[in-house]
């Protein structure tokens, strides 16, 4: 019985084990076109960017990294083409246990880069399409400010300033409803963190108090905690 027992329990534990998959983080895919250079894994765990893995590519533009993932949260993957030009080589993404695929092109890396596998990444392209034609109008309109010379009255000048000043409320006030609808998303806290981290504190606390549990025990819920005072 005894034997039994033992056998059943070392089972389990080799169970348990299996189950840590759930914590680790696969990033492959294929960089288009790219014939040498170096990829590397990067995220903030705390206030500094550290490189968690790299690659060199020779020859051939797959790659694949695996490491753990203590909590979803936003990684980088940055690229040095050897070509002494620092544009278009980091693509920021969104990392969940599991496996992302990320498929992009050696000389438009960050712009053409395809990303699958992050359900919280879907959600955050979504969030950045809509801003970005929020921040387009803006700046159409501070353009239109600039623009303006003599000829234009006082009035005018007033009513752009007027209607950009409406088009940055517009932008706060669909951060905060995007999180608020999103509340067992990881983007929720995300977004209150890092995009309206300076919006009335009502706003970010309405947030906080709607995320589910294991949202509000992720990276970002803590430090959304701690930004709001409620970690202590």
């Amino acid at each position: 019985m005894k034997k039994i027992l033992l056998v059943v329990a070392a089972l389990l534990a080799l169970s348990s084990c299996g189950d840590n998959t759930e914590e680790t983080l696969i990033v492959n895919g294929k960089i288009k076109g790219l014939k040498k250079g170096t990829l590397y894994l990067q995220h903030v765990p705390d206030s500094v960017l550290i490189t968690v893995d790299s690659v060199a590519i020779n020859g051939d533009g797959n790659f694949s990294f695996k490491t753990k993932l203590t909590s979803p949260e936003i990684f980088y993957l940055y690229l040095d083409k050897k070509d002494n030009n620092d544009i278009n080589d980091r693509i920021t993404f969104f990392a969940e246990p599991g496996t992302v695929t990320i498929n992009s092109d050696w000389n438009t890396f960050d712009t053409t880069a395809k990303i699958s596998g992050s359900e919280t990444q879907e959600k955050l392209e979504e969030y950045r399409e809509t801003m970005s034609g929020i921040n387009k109008r803006n700046i159409e309109i501070m353009m239109k400010a600039a623009q303006a010379n003599g000829d234009v009255s006082q009035i005018s000048i007033d009513s752009l300033e007027n209607i950009s000043n409406r088009n940055l409320q517009r932008g706060y006030a669909f951060a905060i409803n995007y999180a608020l609808n999103n509340k067992s998303s990881y983007i929720a806290p995300y977004v209150a963190l890092k995009e309206i981290p300076d919006a009335n504190t009502k706003y970010l606390d309405s947030i906080y108090s709607v995320l589910s549990p294991e949202v509000a025990a992720s990276k970002y819920g803590k430090e959304l905690a701690s930004l709001l005072g409620k970690d202590k």
